[in-house]
This record gives structure tokens, sequence and C-alpha cells, in this order.
């Protein structure tokens, strides 16, 4: 399965996350500018793991902590290495000859899962990618031999906070130090997602076949891999290579990706957004290339060809308040999804993710699939190279494509209503499991953050209103939310605050009323433009808060009133259901 991605854009926790919400099996690679380490995952736990720092083995570990000698390893690493195709990971040899205690093998497997995992998460820039293991792997490619009644796993999330934990005390503490962001990766060209991976130690895993794994770079590349021997690399080579390009072919296309296009440069938008890319093809070829000249250009991509894991994806995006655009590679392809699958599959994302574009790839050929993904409210279809229906000019093709494919990628700023969409499902979600009020206000105060400079809380306590947390207003949104203001504004005259509170009915637009004027500006300075939001939070037919939001030193730009008043209604909702499971939970006690 293809699953490759930058930390730069998908922080290594985000995508521990995501492997262990989809269950995946196998070998995560994680690369940065200091080398590369593994996390080794099964049905999404975590099951091992290979620091880059060669003294951080599981063995050693053991050894630090007191459960074993350097004898017992030495003895134990000899065993394992005489048994051949028989051999079992480290920590099962050490169980089954009964030399260490199981509470004491799994510290020592968690302390080297942390600690790699803490190294990780100084890694600002890097690449990731998944060697997938599905469920007919041979035994001897798994952690735990299938005769044993137990399995060599820890949970994920448990271990997972505790290295962020370990991780923000040693940041505290000085002892560990974060990326440079001028730092640059090394240069790498024969994966398709990233550079050469280092095998895994076999004291680790326990499994010298590990090294067996596929690392493989795509077909038609494969004859480009010799150019340095002396036949000049064209020894053992057909004429064309399982791919169906020539060599020439290969290194025409290798020659055109090494070179910038530089679009993104040229036609951005000063200032504007990085695009995000989710690629979904089993292309590898398609892949790497679309990888490659993103990359080149400043776009961030994630690639993955598991349909089932889509909605899992776009929603990690969508969290981090970014809104990606969906590329989907054209259908019929081998290992591809058949058109009678990508129809519903569009049209299901399209419903699910409203402000999600999607780019459809097609055949040059098929204009009817061309005419039903317009239908569909795709944003972009463009005709992807094919081997089959233009062999003679592929390359040329490949190349007109991956321009045409960056220029519309660089061209494409999205709209703050195709933004506010996607975060609307994503709040309305996460409200249906708050049980608390304060969570339920701050959620709403979270969404108005997303297209005001400044936004504000204010609870209503009888007559008067009581200043909450804020964003933007101590300093900037960025920094994210500021502790309760305290300050209070009385609604025992007339105001447009006082209506809003009465009436339950949003405000938004120029004001001139006293009250904001004189009691709110002075406290929180008074924005350029003297366009406000006033959105009240209602529950049982009264107004428990108003969230405030203005421009500060901003130009006023569209704003869709009528979604921010959707998710305040539904936010008033939730409320009230929590207020009444909160009473069932009582009095069932």
């Amino acid at each position: 399965m293809s699953f490759t991605g930058d930390l730069e854009h998908l922080p290594i926790v985000d995508v521990i996350q995501l492997l262990h919400a989809t269950r995946k099996s196998g070998v995560l690679n994680v690369q940065s500018r200091k080398g590369e380490s593994q996390l080794v995952f099964k049905d999404g736990y975590i099951v091992s793991a290979n620091h880059l720092n060669n003294s951080i083995r599981l063995g050693e570990i053991l050894i630090s902590l007191n459960v074993i000698t350097p004898e017992i390893l030495d003895q134990t690493l000899q065993q394992q290495q005489q048994a051949g195709d028989d051999r079992k990971p480290l920590i099962v040899m050490l169980l089954e000859m009964g030399l260490v205690r199981e509470e004491d093998a799994y510290k020592g497997l968690e302390l080297l899962i942390e600690l790699t995992i803490v190294e990780m998460l100084t890694w600002k820039r890097g690449s990731f990618s998944l060697d997938v293991m599905n469920q007919t792997t041979p035994d001897d490619y798994r952690y735990y031999p299938g005769k044993m009644g137990m399995e060599v796993n820890v949970d994920t999330q448990s271990i997972l906070m505790d290295a962020l934990r370990i991780y923000d005390e040693k940041m505290r503490d000085g002892e560990l130090e974060d990326e440079s962001p001028e730092d640059e990766l090394p240069a790498a060209r024969d994966l398709p997602g990233g550079a050469p991976s280092a095998l895994l130690s076999a004291d680790d895993l326990g499994l010298g076949d590990l090294d067996k794994l596929e690392r493989k770079i795509p077909a038609v590349f494969t004859s480009l891999d010799d150019r340095t021997s002396e036949s000049g690399g064209t020894e053992d080579m057909t004429a064309e290579t399982a791919s169906g390009l020539a060599q020439h072919e290969g290194e025409e296309l290798l020659a055109f990706l090494e070179k910038p296009v530089r679009f993104w440069v040229e036609s951005a938008p000063t200032g504007g957004p990085v695009p995000s890319v989710i690629l979904f093809t089993a292309d590898e070829i398609l892949s790497y290339c679309i990888t490659t000249v993103c990359k080149q250009e400043g776009i961030h991509v994630f690639a993955s060809n598991d349909e089932q894991d889509l909605e899992h994806i776009i929603d990690q995006f969508l969290s981090k308040r970014r809104t990606p655009l969906l590329v989907l590679d054209r259908p019929g392809k081998p290992d591809g999804l058949s058109e009678e699958k990508v129809l519903p599959l569009r049209q299901q994302l399209r419903k699910q993710f409203p402000g999600v574009a999607i780019i459809q790839l097609t055949s040059p050929l098929d204009y009817p699939l061309s005419m039903q993904a317009y239908k569909d409210g795709v944003r972009a279809v463009i005709p992807a190279p094919s081997l089959k229906e233009r062999r003679n000019s592929f390359v040329p093709d490949m190349k007109s494509f991956l321009e045409a494919l960056l220029e519309f990628l660089c061209g494409y700023v999205p709209s703050p209503a195709d933004h506010l969409v996607g975060r609307l499902r994503t709040s309305v979600s996460a409200l249906r499991g708050m049980k608390e009020a304060p969570d339920i206000a701050f959620a709403l105060l979270q969404f108005i953050a997303d297209s005001f400079e400044r936004s504000l809380t204010l609870i209503v306590r009888e007559k008067e209103l009581i200043a909450e947390k804020s964003f933007g207003i101590k300093g900037g949104k960025e920094h994210g939310a500021a502790s309760p203001l305290g300050f209070r504004i009385p609604l025992d005259s007339p105001s447009l605050l006082r209506t809003v509170v009465e009436e339950g009915s949003v405000y938004y637009g120029d004001t001139t009323d006293a009250v904001v004027r004189e009691l709110l500006f002075p406290v929180i300075g008074a924005p350029a433009r003297s366009t406000i939001l006033l959105l009240p939070l209602r529950s049982f037919g009264k107004t428990i808060a108003v969230v405030y939001g203005d421009f500060g030193r901003n130009e006023v730009p569209d704003v869709p009133v009528d979604m921010l008043e959707v998710l305040a209604n539904y936010a008033g909702r939730a409320l009230e259901y929590a207020v009444y499971r909160k009473k069932r939970e009582t009095a069932g006690q």
C-alpha cells in the first residue's frame, strides 16, 4: 500500500494516530537529516522500534534496567542467529527461556519505543513511508510466533502520551533540541517516497529475514541503478523494463523530475497558503512523479491507495485546519479501483466533505467519465498519461500532465467557505462527544477564531456579561487561547449586546453601539474596521454566552454567517443533550 508524506505537513504524532485508527500493519520508515528510524505496527499497535542511534537497542536497554546481563544477551543473540528460519524476536526468546519476567520485558520494549518516538518528535522536517504487511504475511515476518498464545505489542495511545510527556520534560530541561527549520534533508532518488531505508536491527526485531522486505524503486527506474557500471548500465537489460518504458525514456523522465518547474514560486499569490494534496493512487510511477515535482514546488503531498482510509486521512487534515485537495487516479489501472467503485467513492466523499475540492484524473479517451465527474461536482478533470492508449508519447504526456497539474494546484486558492465547510463538519463531530458547557462554548469560540482575527466568549450572568477565553486579543491568535479576561459589561441599559442576549439573534455588520464602543473596545482595543460578529449560544430558550469576533487590523473578508449560525444552533442542542445526560447519570446513582 502506498502511504507516504512529509513530517512538515503531517507530524509524527498524527501519523502514528492515523496508523492506529486505520489498524495498519507494517514498518513505518521515518527519515530526517539525522538519519532514519522505524516503528513497527501490527493491527494499529506498535510492536517494536528501531532507533537511529545504534547504542539504543532492546538488548542494551534491558541491560541498563538490570533485567539481563551482557552475557545473557550475547548467549541469546547467538542462539537466535543459529536458529535460522526458526529464529524468534529477542523479547520472545528471553521470555520462553525464562530469562526475564514478562513485565520487565515489556518495560524494556516500551522504553525503546518511547525513546524512538521522542527522537522523532524533534524532527520538524523529513519524510515517512509505510512498508505494509497484510494479514497473509508468513509467520517469519511477524513479531511473535504464531504458535505462542501471546502477542508482543503495546498500547499505542498510552505509549504516545508517555513519549509526549518525556519530550516536553526533556525540552523544558534543555536535554533535547528541535531541528532547525533551515536543516536540509539528504538528497534521495531511489524510493518512491523518500530515501533508502536502513535495515532493521536483528536484536531489536529478532528476525533476520526482515531485510527481505521489499524496498524497491519503481520498475521504470530499475535500469538506472547501474549507471556507474563498466557497461554503462545496459547489462542484463531487455529493450524495455517491466513497466513498459525503455531505458532512455526513464532517463528522460528522471532528468525532467530533477529540475524544479517553479510554477509555485511564479504563480502562487503572495503570502497565500501552501496547497495540501491527498493523492489516491496505486500507480507507483504516477505517485513518485507527482510527489517529486510537488515537493520541489513546496506543495505538501500525502499519498495512499486504500479507499477505506480516505475518510480518516481527510479528517486528520481538517482537524489541523487544513483543507486539502483530493486527487483521484483514473479507474481501471492494475491494482486500482474499478470505475464501478470510483464513482460511488467520489460521490460519497463529496457528500461527506463538501469543502474538499476533488481533482479527477481520467483516461485521455474517456469522455463519459469526464462528464460524469463534473456532474459529481469535482473541481477539475485532467487527462493522465497512459502507456496503453498513448504508448509512443507517454513521457511527453507525463511531462505535460505534471506541468498542467502544478499549474492548477498553484493557482488554486480555497475560499473561506471551502475551509469552513470542512471545519464545520469536524466541529459538529467534536460537539457530539462533549459533556460540559465550557467545552462546548470553547469549541464554538475556536470555530469563530478560524474566520476572525480576534474572538472572545462573553458569559451571560444575570444582568451582565463576563469576558472569558479569547483568541488574538492578548496576542496573536496563532499563540492559542488566552486565559479568561474577567472584565464585566453591564446589560442594564439598552444596547446591541443586550438585544442579542434577549432575542437570541445573530448580529454581523458595522456598529456604532455606545456600550460596545465605550465598555468593550477600551478594554480589548478598537479594531480598524467597525464590522463585528455577535453570535449567541442558546440552550433551553436562553442565551448563556455570546461569542464576539472582529478582524483586528485586517480587511473585512466575505464570511458565511449562515454556517456560523448553524454551528451555534447545533452547539446549543449539544449543550441541552449534555444536561439531560448528566441528569440521567445523577438519577441513576
